[in-house]
């Protein structure tokens, strides 16, 4: 039995014969240009359904100087507000017709950060999304000539658009001490995270603003075990209420606090940051402050792809010229009430 020959790939020649025009025009429908009637870009289209062609996008790049895609470098993308910013980066890039590629670094190891960047500047990327929730993440890349449009996301107000984290955290504090608590303690994030540093600070600036005593501040690192042994350090704060920084914190000191036999909400109220899925179904359902990372994202591939270079085609400026590229505002934060703060106790 002879071994059959592979085929040869569709390319634009045959794309071109069967929709009768010529290569040019096909051309110019892979690259968005304006210039091509409607028809004739349908049957262009139709044409390569019906061949199965595929995009050569090293080719592409070669004509258009753009490869349609956008790099992401992350550090710590296994929290929960990294991760929900890849997706949500991932579908927007995907709306507009771009696709990412992503690198992860050390945030703390220089030599980590380097490699991601170049690792995606081998890949020609046509800009780059950069998580820079550490400082020392900002110093390797203010210490770099990168080359390509770079957009920060992660570092508080460092970054180029960013939630209110100060905002969120007065929120937080705001509605607790509507409820009637003054004795409100924070669980902090890890000191070395800018956005941790925010709520912080936006913590101690709306107890100051209604005159409230400063607040015992907890170290936690993120994690439910963290809040979870936070629970015996709150309890002697004599605090009634506590905004934890995330809401994984909230929720492992909810469940630190009833295992030493604390009511909540009835003995210390709790209010969370982030809305993470299991928020809604704890027991109480925490109060918590919610993030627009959708948003985030269209904000920020939308500045990558209007600041992409030339070649920018039809849909790249249909992106490109929405109010998201422009916007430089923070995003406000947004409370969701749910059960799990009360009025103190008498």
């Amino acid at each position: 039995m002879s071994e059959s020959k592979p085929q040869r790939a569709v390319g634009v020649r045959e794309v071109a014969a069967l929709a009768g025009v010529s290569r040019q025009t096909v051309s110019r429908v892979l690259n968005d240009h304006p210039d091509v009637a409607p028809d004739t870009h349908a049957r262009v289209v139709a044409a390569m359904d019906e061949l199965g062609y595929r995009m050569n996008n090293a080719a592409r790049a070669l004509g258009t100087h753009r490869t349609r895609t956008i790099g992401v470098l992350a550090s710590d993308a296994l929290q929960y507000g990294p991760s929900r910013s890849m997706a949500a980066i991932e579908a927007s890039a995907r709306e507009a017709g771009y696709w990412i590629t992503a690198a992860f670094a050390d945030s703390g190891d220089e030599a980590s950060v380097r490699d991601a960047i170049e690792h995606l500047r081998a890949q020609a990327v046509d800009g780059m999304i950069v998580f820079a929730p550490h400082a020392r993440t900002l110093e390797v890349l203010d210490a770099l000539r990168i080359g390509t449009p770079v957009v920060i996301l992660h570092a508080a107000e460092r970054a180029d658009f960013s939630v209110d984290q100060r905002a969120g955290a007065r929120l937080a504090v705001a509605t607790l001490a509507d409820a009637g608590h003054e004795r409100i303690a924070h669980l902090a994030g890890p000191t070395d995270w800018l956005e941790a540093e925010a709520r912080a600070a936006g913590f101690a600036q709306e107890l100051a603003a209604r005159g409230l005593p400063v607040g015992a501040v907890f170290a936690g690192d993120w994690s439910p075990r963290s809040g979870h042994e936070a629970a015996a350090d709150v309890i002697a704060s004599g605090a009634t209420a506590v905004f934890a920084a995330n809401d994984q914190m909230a929720l492992g000191l909810i469940g630190g606090l009833r295992a030493a036999g604390v009511d909540v909400p009835a003995q210390i109220s709790i209010v969370g940051f982030d809305d993470v899925p299991e928020a809604a179904y704890a027991w109480p359902p925490l109060t918590t402050v919610r993030q627009d990372f959708e948003e985030l994202a269209r904000r920020a591939v939308a500045r990558v792809i209007a600041r992409g270079g030339p070649g920018t085609g039809a849909a790249d400026d249909d992106a490109a010229s929405g109010s998201a590229a422009d916007a430089t505002d923070p995003i406000a934060p947004v409370l969701v009430a749910r059960d799990s703060i009360v009025p103190p106790s008498a």
